[in-house]
């Protein structure tokens, strides 16, 4: 299959490497163009770690070329250009193509499909709960696979188009995706915003100084513990909910491949065996930028709609807006283009599970 990924950070490279290991044909889009300049001009992507190889995925030079040239598309980048890219994409999506988000933020793919709903149309948007690879790019045409994740949960909307959208993730990825009870179980099924706020809160000295430090060594046990309360609260929404959502020990067991053993004997043993990750080196982190505004908010709108306050996550907020001097809750701009301010539990179930309705004049006009 063909596949346009909108992206070019390490996510998108490591899409791109793993789609082109297995015999599909990768497109990459830079929304600036500037991360994909070197590829652009015929040199190789070069994966190594859990995934190795030499690549060559085509580039795309704008939005138009990307949707047009694809049958699936990949979203792999940060949270806070979510709404900038699909705003670009959505004009040219056509019946019959399918959109991956990778991974899902605040209900973006909501957004998205309110954005084809006013043009009636109507594609399965496939939200994941995290990505399939992990890692880091040390340049632009390289990508350092960490670890290529075994699960993955992913849902889809509208809920109608689960089954195709789950096929679509398989023939692509391979059999590794857990088809979860819709996009609130995905919603809460992130774990790494809860996780990167206990990590960056309790390195920041470390990563202002641009210091290179083990993440996994630095869950020592009372950052763990923080993150075992974080993951608490989390669960306790998911349980309001009726939704059934992997806690934090079964996420690394199953994502890292440790046994089960409290948060940070896990990380310590990931550590010892060498897949403990390297920690943010900078504050300017996706780790606090995209993941408090796009990851710790969302969990706290959550929480207020089902009377179970996310207190750690609401605090956690607050804390990385001081230290930053940044309104952290104002930068959200998917959840103010759905109105979840002005929406009732009820009506977030409702959309959550068929999307927005296609108008009569949108049907009419496709």
């Amino acid at each position: 299959m063909k596949v346009g990924i909108v992206g070019a950070g390490s996510i998108a490279f490591g899409a791109a490497a793993y789609l082109e290991n297995a015999g599909h044909r990768a497109m990459l889009w830079s929304p600036s163009g500037a991360r994909t300049k070197r590829l652009a001009a015929g040199e190789a992507l070069i994966a190594s770690g859990a995934l190795e190889g030499t690549f060559h995925p085509a580039v795309a030079g704008s939005a138009q070329q990307l949707v047009e040239a694809n049958d699936v598309l990949m979203i792999a980048l940060p949270g806070y250009g979510h709404k900038a890219v699909m705003d670009a994409i959505a004009p040219f999506i056509r019946d019959g193509q399918a959109v991956l988000i990778s991974s899902h933020a605040s209900f973006g793919a909501l957004y998205l499909n309110r954005l084809l709903a006013e043009r009636g149309i109507v594609v399965p948007i496939v939200a994941w709960g995290t990505t399939v690879t992990t890692g880091r790019q040390p340049s632009l045409v390289e990508a350092q696979v960490n670890t290529v994740r075994s699960k993955v949960d992913v849902a889809t909307v509208p809920e109608s188009m689960s089954a195709e959208g789950l096929a679509v993730c398989q023939t692509l990825f391979g059999d590794r995706f857990v088809q979860r009870d819709g996009i609130l179980a995905i919603a809460l099924s992130n774990l790494n915003p809860q996780n990167h706020m206990g990590i960056a809160l309790c390195n920041m000295t470390r990563m202002e100084h641009g210091e290179t430090w083990p993440q996994g060594l630095n869950v020592t046990p009372n950052v763990g513990r923080l993150l075992e309360e974080l993951d608490r609260e989390r669960i306790a929404i998911a349980e309001a909910l009726g939704l059934k959502v992997r806690d934090i020990f079964e996420h690394f067991h199953l994502s890292f491949h440790v046994p089960k053993d409290s948060v940070s004997a896990m990380n310590q043993e990931m550590h010892r065996e060498g897949r403990g990750g390297t920690g943010p080196a900078t504050a300017d982190s996706r780790y606090v930028t995209e993941d408090v505004p796009f990851g710790l908010l969302m969990t706290v709108k959550l929480g207020e709609l089902t009377g179970r306050p996310a207190v750690l996550h609401d605090a956690g907020v607050r804390i990385f807006s001081a230290m930053y001097g940044r309104d952290f809750a104002a930068e959200n701009t998917l959840l103010d283009a759905i109105g979840m301010s002005d929406l009732s539990l009820e009506r977030l179930r409702q959309l959550a599970r068929d999307g927005f309705e296609v108008s009569t004049e949108a049907r009419a006009a496709s």
